[in-house]
Parts: structure tokens; C-alpha cells; sequence
């Protein structure tokens, strides 16, 4: 029920929110609460994920991306993330998630977070990748940006997105080949 609550919450407040463009950098303060706890008394690491699509309603919100998703019949769909844990998060503790657009090739969006102690401490960071799909499959971001009044430009993507996308190739060759 909690994420719910979030969900409704995030919607809610990013609805008030100033817009945003692209590449634009978007933070929010929480605190760990009792039902973000594993069995080790720090934040769970799903729970970070979670945390993340939060971020990124609240991105599709200020960008103006949910309404045209909306408006076309797309939705948005999760593509991989990938993580690392430095420091754990402890009860009732405050932290910042910040949150961005990294990077874009024709289809996915690779989005930035890092998960900050309120002393600046890195606890957690990494990429999640998304795209908006329709009955015909993943939407190209021309067709999207286009919506938005926007040009696409594909550019270079960080390097860790780069080795992200060779490793995720590698996992699903090995996926595809017998043993």
C-alpha cells in the first residue's frame, strides 16, 4: 500500500512542479521508512529501483512526456538498470535521490541516479534504460521527441552505458547459447 501512496504522492506533487527540459537534473529529499528495511536494518536493495521509478514518473510528469504518452496510448517500459551499492542506508535515515537523462539512441532513454547521504556520501548509483512502447513495439525517440516539440539528436552515451549495453549483450548471448 506504501507504494502506492508514494505513486499517488509523486504524481501529485510533480503535477505542481516547474517543467523541466531534457537532461535536466531533478532531486528529491526522502527518509527510509520501516517498510523499505531488509532483514539487515538498511534499505532494501530493490527498494532503491523502486525509488527510481518514482524518479522517473516524476520526470515523465515535468518533462510533459506522461501527458503525451498518454495522449498517443503508449506506455512506458523498463528496459534494465544496473546498480552499485557503496554505503548502506539506515532507518529513518534522510538521503537525496538526484535523477537524469544521460543519454538517448533510437529507442532508449538512459536515465542517471545517485543516492546521497545528507553529509554527500554516495550509498548507491547507476543507469536505468526506458522506453515508451506501442501496439507496434518500442516507439523510435524521433517520433517521440517529436511530440514534445523537440528534435532528437542522438549523441555519444557515457561510457558506462557503453560497457553496460556490451555486457547486457554478453548475458543474453549466453542466455541464447546451449550448454
Amino acid at each position: 500500500m506504501n507504494l502506492y501512496l508514494r505513486l499517488l504522492w509523486a504524481l501529485l506533487r510533480s503535477s505542481r512542479l516547474d517543467s523541466i527540459e531534457p537532461g535536466d537534473w531533478i532531486e528529491r529529499q526522502l527518509r527510509v521508512l520501516p517498510n523499505d528495511l531488509d532483514i539487515n536494518g538498511h534499505m532494501n536493495n530493490g527498494r532503491y529501483l523502486t525509488i527510481v521509478d518514482l524518479m522517473l514518473v516524476e520526470y515523465f510528469v515535468r518533462s510533459g512526456f506522461a501527458k503525451v504518452m498518454l495522449q498517443a496510448g503508449w506506455r512506458p517500459m523498463s528496459g534494465g538498470a544496473f546498480i552499485t551499492y557503496r554505503k548502506g542506508l539506515k532507518p529513518w535515515q534522510r538521503y537525496r535521490i538526484r535523477f537524469t537523462l544521460a543519454g538517448a539512441d533510437q529507442a532508449w532513454n538512459y536515465m542517471h541516479f545517485e543516492f546521497l547521504r545528507e553529509d554527500g556520501v554516495l550509498c548507491a548509483a547507476g543507469y536505468m534504460k526506458g522506453a515508451a512502447v506501442s501496439r507496434d513495439g518500442l516507439v523510435p525517440n524521433q517520433s517521440s521527441y517529436a511530440k514534445l516539440g523537440r528534435v532528437f539528436e542522438p549523441g555519444d552515451l557515457p561510457a558506462s552505458v557503453t560497457h553496460w549495453l556490451a555486457a547486457e549483450a554478453g548475458v543474453v548471448q549466453a542466455c541464447n547459447t546451449p550448454a
